[in-house]
């Protein structure tokens, strides 16, 4: 079957992470994928060269000139289905008679943007309550979760290089949060939690990597400085490729506000076999078991937090244990074959194959 995925972000993060997993997944199962790209996205040079492409200027929802743009788009590749992912690309396509369109949400979007698409994919619980409670008939939600990669593994010399240019203390515990600097990760959460906590814990210092990038990322910087914490924390942006830093953290704290709707970095942190303290988000709380594979605190309380964080790297044992069982969960009910499989299965039932 010939599909096209559009996507119309500008910037790099979970859920563009996850159409580049897709895209490849689909492709390797002999599904044909076209990607549908915004004119300079991110995304581009970092989509698999495998996969083909074209860009449109995808301006904004309103535009009526990006809507013919992607009309004739999917006129000119005709497609089976066309899957859009997020707000700015389901609310601009209109597709022809007898194409399939399937709109994937990765948030808590208006429902009244999605009706004219003939069924909708969500990636949690919450989100599929989320279109239910306005009235979107049952039987066009479609609830598939992500799934991430194993990583690849790290050389001793490439970890023992990256280590050593971090501009952070050399025997510091590495704390790691990944995501975009916007409001919902509540990156300013974490630095205050982390300007709470002691400044050593079992002797050691404690440091913070973060990797991504985004609006608040100024703002963040300039608190980072106001706590005193400016040789602690390292900005180390969007990482296309994160393997090393996780190798080398001891923990990854996952801070999101309520409203959070998955969390990739979960399924990242348990694949690399790290240990995770995260909120209580809408996400976590559908993915995570606390206690068994992450610690679970309560959102937008820099206390708690805090005291997470200082609980598990106070405890070695407590560590291996979360990590063993994110990793167990990773590969049991997160992994690829699965994940692409209720993908084409959706699209063959409603393409009627």
């Amino acid at each position: 079957m010939r599909t096209l995925q559009v996507i119309a972000s500008r910037t790099l993060g979970g859920a563009e992470g996850f159409f580049r997993r897709l895209c490849v997944g689909l492709g390797e199962r002999g599904c044909e994928v076209h990607a549908v790209l915004r004119q300079g996205a991110a995304l581009s040079p970092a989509l698999s060269a495998a996969i083909p492409r074209s860009e449109l200027p995808l301006r904004t929802v309103w535009d009526p000139l990006s809507r013919h743009e992607l009309r004739h788009e999917i006129q000119r590749h005709r497609p089976h289905l066309v899957q859009t992912w997020m707000s700015r690309a389901t609310r601009l396509a209109r597709v022809p008679r007898g194409v399939v369109h399937v709109a994937r949400l990765g948030g808590f979007y208006k429902p009244a943007g999605f009706d004219h698409a003939d069924a909708l994919v969500v990636n949690s619980r919450a989100l599929a309550d989320h279109l239910l409670a306005a009235d979107l008939p049952a039987k066009r939600v479609h609830l598939i979760g992500n799934f991430v990669d194993a990583p690849r593994a790290c050389t001793a010399d490439e970890l023992a290089g990256l280590r050593a240019a971090l501009p952070l203390p050399a025997d510091a515990w590495l704390l790691l949060a990944a995501g975009r600097c916007v409001p919902v990760k509540a990156w300013d959460v974490l630095l205050a939690a982390l300007s709470q906590l002691p400044a050593q814990i079992g002797g050691r210092p404690l440091a913070l990597v973060l990797l991504g990038d985004g609006p608040l990322r100024p703002a963040l910087q300039q608190q980072a400085q106001r706590h005193g914490l400016a040789g602690r924390v390292h900005f180390a942006g969007w990482q296309d490729d994160p393997a090393p830093y996780y190798a080398l953290a001891d923990l990854v704290v996952f801070p999101s506000r309520p409203a959070e709707a998955l969390g990739n970095v979960i399924l990242e942190t348990w694949a690399h076999g790290r240990a995770l303290v995260t909120t209580a988000n809408c996400g976590a709380r559908e993915l995570v078991r606390s206690g068994e594979d992450a610690l679970q605190v309560p959102c937008e309380d820099a206390a708690a937090l805090g005291r997470g964080i200082a609980t598990a790297l106070g405890d070695d044992a407590l560590r291996a244990g979360l990590a063993r069982g994110g990793r167990l969960r990773a590969e049991r009910d997160f992994d690829r074959a699965s994940v692409v499989g209720a993908y084409l299965g959706l699209y063959r039932q409603l393409l009627g194959a």
